[in-house]
């Protein structure tokens, strides 16, 4: 079997609070085959965004293993980080407040290989600048622009064409279309599938719209209170959801049908707190199949048919 391009291995972020400590990612393992994409997804602040910014070590993993092309890149530091640097890039979520507002678009983009050095020259940057920019579909004249001349979408492929700056083999999407305007998010996610087609790139993409993670990603996983609860192919899951919250949350997605414009949510009560979590499953206390067995002991995640994965005892 070839190495996957990424594989987590425990992975664990913990943030000390006055309260006590805040599990925001607790043990997820998963891995990402080159070129494919794996999208995230789950509730507002169930971990997502920080377990890809620990990935990135952005944030420092509090335990855990982060293997990225068959290396542990979990400590690395001096060339072995700046190859890492290179080579794992993200997008961010909001394009206003990830830009700076005093550097034009050509100097935006120039930044990251001036920063890592890929580039010497001032023509050579330059010509690469206007190269990305034709790449993620940003006119040439937007070079000397600066952010706030721009609407969202443009702002947003400013985002993409750092990202690829340093040709990176594996980005993460941060929400990079939830501040968007549905028509521009369509044109930013069918750039990044062409890009993908075209550089082999490796995604996750992370989300809280189920119905844009179907659109382009390979694998989901699905994340509750720091755990992955759920992952399986993107077709079987939303064919086959086996974990309640991962069904509750299908059954959330809005449907175009004027005859029908209620949602029945199936998920009642309050999230439990992050903050030193009992053993047990943390989607029990909203669950409307709980039993006594779901809490008191720390569940696995326990492949029960082929790539699918799944964290509760009714399984």
């Amino acid at each position: 079997m070839p190495t996957p391009l990424l594989q987590t291995i425990g992975l664990k972020k913990y943030f000390k609070t006055s309260k006590g400590v805040l599990h925001a990612v607790d043990d997820v393992n998963f891995t990402i085959e080159k070129g494919q994409t794996l999208g995230v997804v789950g509730e507002s602040g169930c971990g997502k965004t920080t377990l890809g910014r620990t990935i990135l070590r952005l944030t420092e993993p509090t335990e855990g293993r982060i293997m990225f092309g068959g290396k542990d890149v979990t400590h690395a530091a001096g060339k072995e980080m700046h190859e890492f640097r290179k080579n794992a890039q993200i997008i961010f979520q909001d394009p206003s407040s990830s830009l700076n507002p005093r550097m034009s678009v050509g100097d935006l983009i120039a930044e990251p290989m001036k920063v890592m050095k890929t580039i010497t020259g001032k023509k050579a940057l330059e010509e690469r600048v206007y190269e990305l920019m034709n790449i993620v579909g940003l006119d040439d004249r937007f070079y000397v622009s600066y952010p706030h001349e721009l609407d969202g979408g443009r702002r947003q492929r400013i985002g993409v064409a750092r990202a690829l700056a340093l040709e990176p083999e594996f980005i993460v999407c941060d929400e990079p279309v939830s501040a968007l305007d549905v028509s521009i998010q369509a044109q930013i996610l069918n750039l990044l599938m062409d890009l993908q087609d075209r550089m082999g790139l490796t995604y996750m993409f992370i989300t809280h719209d189920l119905s844009v993670v179907k659109h382009i990603s390979t694998d989901i996983a699905v994340m509750y209170l720091g755990q992955c609860i759920e992952k399986a192919p993107t077709d079987e899951l939303f064919e086959k959801p086996l974990h309640p919250y991962t069904q509750a949350l299908l059954q959330a997605i809005p449907v175009p049908n004027l005859k029908n414009r209620t949602i029945e949510s199936t998920i009642k009560g309050e999230i439990s707190s992050p903050i030193d979590p009992k053993p047990g499953c943390r989607f029990a206390t909203r669950c409307p199949y709980a039993k006594p067995e779901c809490t008191g002991h720390d569940l696995d995640l326990k492949e029960v048919a082929p790539n699918h994965f799944v964290k509760c005892v009714l399984v």
